[in-house]
């Protein structure tokens, strides 16, 4: 993004703002932002609150991304803070995405926000095919059909790029014995440990603990230990061993650890340096890859029965940004989604109507069901020692508040979607209302009610104002 702009706008000074950058320049950045001398400043969600005082224009690209939204410490969500800005300042701001969040389309389409629409891509290629490929009764090889195994063959021998997405790093999710049944879990959280084969080392991706790989199972002392599933280092060894005269590479968040590690591959890729690039989710987003014309999802139904009433959103945002990595040029592109449930409404709804459609669909749902952005909603999170600490915190905080707020429905306590996380056991209290006015003037009082709680330093709680995970 820094290059484009140096390229369409000569000698203009970009501030860049990210986490990657020393202190020092990140310093001298941000005081040539506060002084005016930088002309535009480009960075991640934390560059929103940069001072400039002669702000005429806000940006914020690809704003349906969750990772807009400061999950912990002080919560806040970028998307918003723009948009508050912009009108501080009165300057207009741009909302720029391919699949907007339903809060923002439903703006848009009651009448708060200007609603512009792209009615073409970029260069002379259409919209890329989507096809789904039903993966019930198919035998597969390392999570690869044989459809879609004969679709990379097909591209390879056409020259043309391929990437294929597998939203789950490590080698396999699950380590178990053959003998007992023990799964590797870890001691810490509610969670499976994940294999790391170049470590050989299980890791749990929830809290960070690791421990080697055991030699025999822990509970029966049997060396019948199998690794079940597929991560993209497994995804990678299965194209090694199917197309190893072709250039493949992996890029997820360990193979880009390095800094300046995930240009450098980028790079290479757009030249026609790997023939398969695979990885996770971070490689949906926004990279201009003009070689590639076939994308496909190894498994889709991740994402198709999520427990958060967002997650078909979610998924749906993925498959769209994703299909919009192939045919960025002259080729036409296609896109396959292998899938165990061909006929849910979801997949099909996207693929004969596009995420318009979906997203018209899903916020009648939402209505329907009171959900944002219909209603406005908090979560109270509280962890403790034990899951009974933490429950009898919330307990005691929607007592009191039941009183005082009766316009204030209230959903639990209830344990959190995974109860023990690092050494803590989690559990959530919602609060809806019809409005936001309403539900923020609660929060005013209600903020200074869990403060004078006995229990509120016994234990860890935190207020998310439209929590983007209520799980």
């Amino acid at each position: 993004m820094l290059q484009r702009l140096q390229r369409r706008f000569v000698g203009l000074y970009v501030a860049l703002l990210h986490s990657e950058r020393s202190p020092k320049t990140r310093t001298q950045d941000w005081l040539a932002a506060r002084t005016g001398v930088a002309q535009v400043v480009l960075g991640t969600r934390l560059a929103v609150f940069t001072p400039m005082p002669k702000l005429q224009l806000v940006i914020v690209d690809e704003e349906h991304v969750i990772s807009f939204k400061q999950q912990d410490r002080l919560r806040y969500s970028a998307r918003d803070v723009a948009v508050w800005r912009g009108w501080k300042w009165g300057c207009p701001v741009i909302l720029g995405t391919a699949t907007p969040a339903l809060e923002t389309l439903h703006n848009a389409l009651t009448g708060r926000y200007t609603h512009l629409k792209l009615s073409q891509r970029t260069g002379v290629a259409g919209s890329p095919k989507l096809n789904l490929i039903d993966t019930r009764n198919v035998p597969v090889q390392g999570g690869l059909t044989p459809a879609l195994i004969k679709l990379l063959r097909d591209n390879i021998a056409f020259g043309h790029q391929s990437l294929l997405l597998l939203n789950r790093r490590g080698y396999a999710p699950v380590v178990m014995c053959y003998a007992c049944g023990w799964i590797a879990g870890c001691d810490h959280c509610d969670a499976r440990l994940t294999l790391h084969a170049g470590a050989n080392e299980l890791w749990c991706h929830h809290c960070g603990h690791k421990l080697p790989y055991p030699v025999c199972c822990p509970k029966c002392s049997s060396h019948k230990l199998k690794s079940v599933g597929q991560g993209t280092q497994r995804l990678e060894q299965t194209l090694a061993k199917l197309f190893g005269d072709v250039g493949i590479v992996r890029i997820d968040s360990d193979s880009t650890r390095g800094s300046g590690s995930l240009d450098s591959i980028l790079k290479d890729a757009a030249t026609g340096k790997y023939a398969i690039l695979l990885g996770t989710q971070m490689l949906a987003k926004g990279h201009h890859l003009p070689g590639i014309t076939l994308v496909g999802i190894i498994d889709v139904d991740q994402g198709l029965y999520g427990s958060d009433f967002r997650a078909s959103e979610r998924m749906a945002q993925l498959i769209i940004q994703a299909a919009g990595r192939a045919g960025r040029v002259s080729i036409p592109g296609q896109m396959v989604l292998q899938t165990r449930n061909p006929d849910h409404p979801l997949l099909q709804t996207l693929i004969r109507h596009g995420y318009t459609a979906f997203a018209n669909l899903a916020l009648q749902e939402r209505e329907q069901a009171t959900l944002p952005p219909f209603t406005a909603l908090a979560l109270l999170r509280a962890e403790a020692t034990t899951l009974d600490l933490a429950d009898e915190f919330l307990k005691q905080a929607r007592n009191l508040a039941v009183v005082s707020a009766p316009n204030i429905e209230f959903w639990g306590p209830a344990p959190a979607a995974m109860v023990k996380r690092a050494g803590y056991h989690r559990s959530n209290l919602l609060m809806q209302a019809l409005s936001r006015k309403t539900l923020q003037t609660f929060l005013r009082n209600f903020a200074a009610i869990l403060r004078s709680l006995p229990a509120s330093s016994k234990i860890r709680w935190a207020l998310d104002v439209d929590p983007q995970e209520v799980s």
